[in-house]
């Protein structure tokens, strides 16, 4: 069953949120793992359990166990600690290991891994983390005993993992072993038309669905919601209905309402990708920013052939892809 706040996550007919739909099915036909991209705030998470519930794979009544959405917070756990939690440990491997644990990937069985914030995991995670996606198999932390990986892997940041890799913060093989397919989810202020579709689920969600009467709603608050940037996009629209529920659920609600309640207003960092709408409609400045990151991308593709001497067998092995996706991205950056 789709939790409320998945069902909500792809409500809206923009551009943007149309074709992350159609995706969105595309991939879930499939065992690939997948890249998903955009800014705090837009649905990452949402997306990715979109994904697992949405994929063609396991489930029959003969299973003893459903495949599992587990979700790991690179962001919150430390670098001596989310070994453990991905992999495993047998009794002993380290102080305090009284006993044998299964990790999330093995936990996950046939299902799904998301690994939320991946650019947070230390360089030396990130080795081990390729040999997983290249090998599909692991051992436990002090183990020697080989696991298979059943589950589909689902990565997800709101960094620009171009600028990462340049900053030597992230493998660029790594980068590309994660994004055999990428996902990008547009922020709000792409998205024109969605916010009256998404304050619409928001009040089914707080109002209709608990049996509570809605409140009226001005058109102020209507053009006040329209005018705002949303810089924490869709997380920022649901909260704002769910502190207006509680501290006004008779209303109306106008645009004084607004006040103090909204984030300021200001840009932040996004990422762009493949499955992203097109520049139009959009900002000059969010333009460029999605040139740049191709930019850097060909940059960084070009020096990975140059280090092999453009031998594209040579380049693909060194990246964990097959040639026709490194060719591919080459005649996508005009790179021949």
């Amino acid at each position: 069953m789709v939790r409320h706040g998945a069902s909500h996550a792809l409500v809206g007919e923009s551009l943007g949120i149309t074709s992350l739909r159609q995706a969105l099915r595309a991939v879930a036909a499939t065992r690939s793992t997948v890249l998903v991209t955009g800014e705090t705030g837009t649905g990452k998470g949402l997306l990715a359990r979109l994904l697992h519930e949405a994929s063609l794979r396991g489930g029959s009544s003969g299973r003893l166990e459903a495949p599992r959405f587990v979700h790991v917070d690179c962001a919150s756990l430390s670098a001596t600690v989310i070994e453990s939690e991905l992999f495993g440990h047998e009794r002993g491997a380290f102080t305090g290991a009284a006993e044998r644990r299964a990790g999330r990937l093995e936990w996950a069985g046939a299902g799904t891994v998301f690994l939320d914030e991946v650019a947070e995991i230390a360089p030396p995670l990130q080795a081990k983390l390729l040999r997983v996606l290249q090998d599909r198999c692991f051992e436990r932390v002090g183990g020697n005993r080989t696991l298979p990986l059943r589950a589909r892997v689902v990565a997800a940041t709101n960094r620009d993992l171009g600028l990462e890799i340049e900053a030597g913060r992230f493998r660029p093989d790594l980068y590309y072993r994660l994004q055999v397919i990428e996902l990008n989810v547009p922020p709000l202020r792409a998205r024109p038309g969605d916010v009256a579709l998404l304050l619409r689920a928001a009040l089914m969600r707080h109002f209709d669905e608990v049996g509570r009467r809605r409140p009226r709603i001005e058109s102020d608050f209507l053009a006040g919601l329209d005018a705002h940037d949303w810089p924490g996009n869709v997380r920022e629209l649901f909260n704002l209905v769910e502190r207006l529920a509680v501290e006004r659920p008779a209303g109306p609600w106008r645009a004084e309402d607004l006040e103090g309640r909204l984030q300021s207003r200001h840009r932040v960092p996004r990422s762009t990708s493949a499955f992203e709408a097109s520049a139009e409609g959009k900002s000059v400045a969010e333009h460029r920013s999605r040139v740049g990151f191709q930019e850097r991308e060909r940059d960084l593709l070009a020096s990975q052939l140059e280090r092999h001497r453009w031998n594209v067998s040579a380049t693909a092995r060194a990246l964990g892809i097959s040639r026709g996706a490194l060719r591919g991205r080459m005649a996508r950056l005009g790179l021949q």
